[in-house]
Order: C-alpha cells, then sequence, then structure tokens
C-alpha cells in the first residue's frame, strides 16, 4: 500500500509484511543533472571506444561494429547500472537519486527495460518536452517511462528505507509491565522479536500483530484491541535486560 503524505511530495509505503517507510521522489532538476552526468560519462565511454577502434579494430571490421556498440551503450546504459548497481547510474549516484518500484522494493530487470524502451518516447524530436510535461504533472515527478514500468526516481538520502536492526535501545523509554503470569521461554523470545520489528511496522499493523498474545496474556476474554502493541513492548522493556 502506497500514498501521498499531505502537503508533501513524500509517499508513505507498507510492504506485504506490514513494514513502513517513506519515499522522497526525485525533482525534475536533480534528475536533470543526472541525466547530463550520464550523458557526459556516455560520451566518455565513445570517444575512448572511437579511440581504441581506429587504433586497433579499424582494419577488422567496418563502421557496423562502431555504430552496435554505439546501439548497445544508448539503449542498455541505464538497463546495466539499474540491474547490476541497484537502481544507480554514475549520475544517478553522484547526485543521490535510485530507481525503485513505485511500492519502494528493487527495480527488476523487466521494469528497468520498459522503462528504457519508452525512453524514446520522452526525447521526442530531443527536446524532452514529453518528459518534462509528465514529470511537471505528476506529484511522483513520474515521465512516461515510469509510468509504464511502475518505477520511481527517489532521494537516497532522504527515502527511509528500512533496514534490520537488533538494537533496541528506544525500549527503554517504555513504561515497563509486568504480565499478570509467568511467561515461557517461547514467549519471551516471541516478544523480544516483535519489539525487534515494531520501528518498521504501522501503528495499525503492529497492534494486529500484537493483539492475540496480548489477549492471552492478560487472561481475558475480550480481545485486546487498543494498545496491544504498547502492552507488549511495556512486558518487553521490563525483561529486556535479563540474562
Amino acid at each position: 500500500m502506497t500514498g501521498p503524505v499531505q502537503n508533501d511530495t513524500s509517499f508513505r509505503a507498507e510492504t506485504p509484511e506490514g513494514i513502513e517507510y517513506t519515499l522522497y521522489p526525485a525533482g525534475i532538476c536533480s534528475r536533470f543533472c543526472a541525466y547530463a552526468i550520464d550523458s557526459f560519462f556516455k560520451g566518455l565511454v565513445i570517444v575512448v571506444f572511437s579511440i581504441v577502434y581506429s587504433i586497433l579494430m579499424s582494419s577488422f571490421g567496418g563502421l557496423w561494429i562502431f555504430l552496435l556498440f554505439y546501439f548497445a551503450l544508448d539503449w542498455f546504459y541505464h538497463v546495466f547500472f539499474d540491474i547490476f548497481f541497484h537502481g544507480q547510474s554514475p549520475g544517478k549516484r553522484i547526485m543521490g537519486l535510485r530507481v525503485v518500484l513505485y511500492d519502494g522494493s528493487p527495480v527488476t530487470a523487466g521494469a528497468s527495460f520498459i522503462r528504457n524502451l519508452i525512453r524514446f518516447v520522452d526525447s521526442y524530436i530531443g527536446l524532452y518536452l514529453i518528459a518534462f510535461l509528465s514529470a511537471s504533472a505528476s506529484q511522483a515527478f513520474r515521465r512516461p517511462g515510469d509510468w509504464a514500468a511502475g518505477t520511481l526516481v527517489i532521494y537516497t538520502w532522504q527515502s527511509q528505507i528500512p533496514t534490520k536492526s537488533d538494537k533496541m535501545d528506544w525500549l527503554s523509554s517504555m513504561e515497563p509491565i509486568l504480565p499478570k503470569r509467568k511467561l515461557t521461554f517461547e514467549e519471551k523470545q516471541c516478544i523480544l522479536m516483535f519489539a525487534r520489528r515494531y520501528p518498521l511496522l504501522g501503528e495499525a499493523r503492529a497492534d494486529e500483530i500484537a493483539e492475540p498474545l496480548a489477549a492471552s496474556l492478560q487472561n481475558n476474554s475480550e480481545p485486546v484491541t487498543h494498545g496491544a502493541a504498547a502492552y507488549l513492548l511495556g512486558i518487553a522493556c521490563s525483561f529486556a535486560g535479563e540474562r
């Protein structure tokens, strides 16, 4: 599930597992700078290849080898970096950008190929007018290739992608709660695993996951529907320092 944050161009995304994070779509200016840097690198590669070709390879083939190389570089430059460098071409890396799928997951080979296949539409008559109009009219600054492939270009230093962490220093700020009965080893491990995962979960999803165990620990026939996550975190705080 993905949706825009009010009064902002950021997007709050949630994985099927309930992990919630925020994406910040890259603006037109930064994407243009990244494209200009990539164009410079592509031109540099063509110059180097031309020199090497004229010195070493010109006698082994005609101009078709150079044209074939130019075609491959022009059409698969971005696809190569999307697939093998996690959505970051040299220009995007320098500008702190990354191509991802619209839900924030890593870009796939198929999506990257479609995205760059549609680039000829963006660059109609060489002015990139269609890409500019599409990005300007879209809240997420998506060009036609992004719409067709279901992709998004984001800022890597602002977007909050979930990362694995076993540190739970923040748990000390919770108020300890003593359970109404003695916990088994398996229950303690389950609660600690929930506490480690909690910072990556949306509030609603965290309560949904915590509800069954919280209800059983409260020994109440009524299901816990509010504050279930906070209840388990309080219990985790009460024994997290045990050895």
